[in-house]
């Protein structure tokens, strides 16, 4: 185990994180993804959740403290509530890291779903476009707006390189998926939003997209990979919610990462940078909330999130 000892930047003293696991001792090594360490067990794979964290596809030299926990703790929390929604691939918790799950064959696409204009859509509409996936948006819609209806982005799912919208047409002519399967899996992915996008308002945060895997398990179509979570889904706080304005000084997710990484000019070319402490502080207390909070354990005012601004003295 690559483990090491770093400061509490929550609750003080030093607390342990994991760059990476060895849970047999080197004698069956995982596939290491950008953050989770998957171990094939025949029908059933372990994964473990580590405290890596990576933008625009890159993975950061960086650790962040109480990452992978929280992520797993969420993980855990949504599977075990929507599976009478969906079914998913969740067996049980091993520990605090690592859980169980049944091996399916992954569908190579990610399900995005909007009910927000943000992120790519946004930047896309700011140039011109008003068709995204074959849904027209009126003209005169600013950054962060509540869409006229929900709609999906889907993309390709690659291991190397960047992502790139599909549509159904394209999906079902490259195999990917047959026509009944494209039609049920858009079903669920907007019944699983309408879902978590009512759980988290109860909590008191909106969740404007987020991204979903689906795969196949013999007959069986069922959710994999991650429901919502700080690295799969934008989490606003609605105390703070202004349409037309940047969203990320009070987010619980990772576009305060990506929000640090355009001020500093890195947008994924070259080797990534150490991220400095005090957006270490800020990205793990945004992690924290993110299980915290979406749970009912804590609310949002338990947690005094700084601004990119605030955090770095600015």
């Amino acid at each position: 185990m690559e483990k090491r000892l770093v400061p509490d930047p929550i609750w003080g003293g030093y607390t342990e994180v994991l760059g990476a696991s060895d849970l047999f001792g080197g004698a069956r090594p995982p596939r290491r993804g950008k953050v989770r360490d998957i171990y094939d067990q025949g029908e059933e794979l372990l994964i473990v959740t580590t405290d890596r964290i990576s933008a625009f596809d890159v993975v950061f030299p960086t650790l962040i403290p109480h990452k992978g926990m929280s992520i797993h703790a969420l993980s855990e929390y949504w599977f075990e509530r929507t599976k009478g929604i969906f079914p998913n691939h969740f067996i049980e918790s091993v520990d605090n890291r690592t859980m169980r799950v049944m091996k399916a064959d992954r569908i190579d696409i990610e399900w995005i779903c909007r009910g927000y204009l943000y992120g790519s859509a946004w930047r896309a509409y700011r140039d011109g476009v008003r068709v995204i996936s074959g849904v027209r948006l009126p003209d005169g819609l600013v950054m962060g707006e509540e869409l006229p209806e929900v709609i999906l982005t889907p993309t390709t799912k690659s291991e190397v390189g960047h992502d790139r919208e599909i549509s159904r047409r394209e999906a079902l002519e490259a195999g990917l998926v047959g026509k009944d399967e494209w039609d049920e899996l858009e079903e669920a992915t907007y019944r699983l939003y309408e879902f978590y996008r009512a759980e988290a308002r109860r909590r008191g945060i909106i969740i404007p997209d987020f991204k979903l895997e689906y795969g196949r398990l013999r007959d069986l179509l069922i959710q994999i990979d991650e429901p919502p979570t700080h690295d799969s889904a934008r989490f606003w706080d609605e105390r703070f919610y202004n349409a037309g304005a940047p969203q990320e000084a009070h987010s619980l997710d990772k576009e305060f990462l990506r929000e640090y990484c355009r001020r500093i000019g890195y947008l994924g070319e070259g080797p990534p940078p150490e991220i400095p402490w005090p957006v270490v502080c800020e990205i793990s207390k945004r992690c924290v909330a993110s299980y915290e909070v979406l749970t009912g354990r804590k609310s949002l005012n338990d947690f005094e999130l700084k601004s990119l601004d605030e955090a770095l003295g600015g």
